[in-house]
């Protein structure tokens, strides 16, 4: 019933940029606030950044601070991630989150080259 869909991942060289997307299907969109998650190859899973409902509040962890920008527009139900000057260490796979919830699509893939 509720799906989350990511994309907009890719290989890129550092320095580089991309935008991310979620797409998340139901009512449900609006009334979470949301995060990005990573998982870089034999690591665990960490928290990148988070949006509130409204989208007036935001918050970064501080490895990606000044660097990416998170958005969300509840009238398509899609959040967003702006990646710009990207480095070989934001390789990963990033996931889209409703706050508090243990629900993951199946990710997209960001592959930065040195």
């Amino acid at each position: 019933q509720v799906q989350l869909v990511e994309s907009g991942g890719g290989l890129v060289q550092a320095g580089g940029s991309l935008r991310l997307s979620c797409v998340v299907s139901g009512r449900l969109f609006s009334n979470y606030a949301m995060n990005w998650f990573r998982q870089a190859p034999g690591k665990e899973r960490e928290f990148v950044a988070s949006i509130a409902r409204s989208g007036v509040s935001t918050s970064y962890a501080d490895s990606v601070k000044g660097r990416f920008t998170i958005s969300r527009d509840n009238a398509k139900n899609t959040l967003y991630l702006q990646m710009n000057s990207l480095k070989p260490d934001d390789t990963a796979v990033y996931y889209c989150n409703p706050h508090g919830l243990e629900l993951w699509g199946q990710g997209t893939l960001v592959t930065v080259s040195s």
